[in-house]
């Protein structure tokens, strides 16, 4: 059965050309506010919060 078997890709095509695929830009950290709570666009910066609560009807939830 090849048709299971994993073919690596030999060539980037789109409508029959092809392309060279680029590095991804980095963006800027941007801290955003939203009805009074603050957001940040850094992922890497959020990991380190590992505990985090929600509320919900006054009961206080823990991840």
């Amino acid at each position: 059965m090849d048709f299971f078997e994993e073919h690596p890709m030999t060539a980037l095509l789109y409508r029959g050309h092809t392309y060279a695929a680029a590095p991804a830009t980095a963006k800027a950290c941007i801290e955003l506010t939203y009805r009074r709570e603050h957001y940040n666009t850094c992922r890497q910066e959020l990991m380190g919060e590992s505990r985090r609560t929600l509320t919900y009807r006054g009961v206080t939830y823990t991840k």
